[in-house]
């Protein structure tokens, strides 16, 4: 089975996409790259050229983490706003995804999605909040990513991932260390579906919202 892993901060993991930093080289496998909320600046635009300069790489896959972290972020949320904006724009006119680091920012992500004309596909990574949150944005192409939350009894993830369309689902293992298969086997067990259908739903979303297949 092909269980891929959406979101790894881990390099040389089979079938994943790396979360690359944004002053590093190209990478060799397949990688994300973005301007994470923890790291804008009032000179965001001078960190977007990073982005710009790796668009011919193939192995470039989608932008991100980038989104809104009003804990640990700038203290303007607009800047926050404008460089998440561009980032967004870039994606749909490249046809990637968007990997979404998402603390605390929910309605600047409901005015972003109101907002912008085009969106493109956004990938909720790390997903730990209530399954309302979840349904009030599913109208627009938001996906799901879940990991190390759904192994905590109690946790917002565990409810979500038991009410989630699995047309939007998608796993990680974001930067704990652990194995993509033990997510899988995990949310095989909760949700009482084979890991191979659930495998083969994941790979089903990333070849519906990505250029960059994967042969079933």
């Amino acid at each position: 089975m092909k269980y891929l892993d959406v979101h790894t901060h881990f390099k040389k993991r089979a079938l994943s996409v790396y979360q690359a930093d944004l002053t590093a080289p190209k990478e060799d496998g397949w990688y994300s790259m973005g301007i994470h909320p923890w790291d804008v600046t009032e000179n965001w635009e001078i960190q977007y050229k990073n982005i710009s300069a790796i668009a011919s790489d193939s192995n470039f896959v989608a932008i991100g983490e980038c989104g809104f972290d009003l804990i640990r972020g700038i203290e303007d949320p607009e800047i926050q706003f404008q460089a998440f904006k561009a980032q967004l724009k870039l994606a749909y006119s490249w046809g990637l995804p968007v990997i979404m680091h998402q603390v605390k920012g929910l309605h600047l992500l409901q005015r972003m999605l109101k907002e912008l004309q085009h969106i493109p596909a956004i990938i909720w990574h790390g997903y730990n909040s209530k399954p309302e949150i979840m349904k009030s944005v599913q109208e627009f192409p938001i996906y799901f990513s879940f990991g190390s939350a759904i192994f905590q009894e109690k946790s917002s993830a565990l409810k979500s991932l038991k009410m989630i369309s699995l047309n939007r689902i998608f796993f990680e293992t974001d930067d704990v260390d652990i194995k993509i298969d033990e997510v899988f086997e995990r949310s095989s067990l909760i949700l009482q579906i084979p890991e191979e259908v659930l495998a083969d739903q994941v790979i089903k979303n990333w070849n519906s919202i990505s250029n960059n297949k994967i042969d079933g």
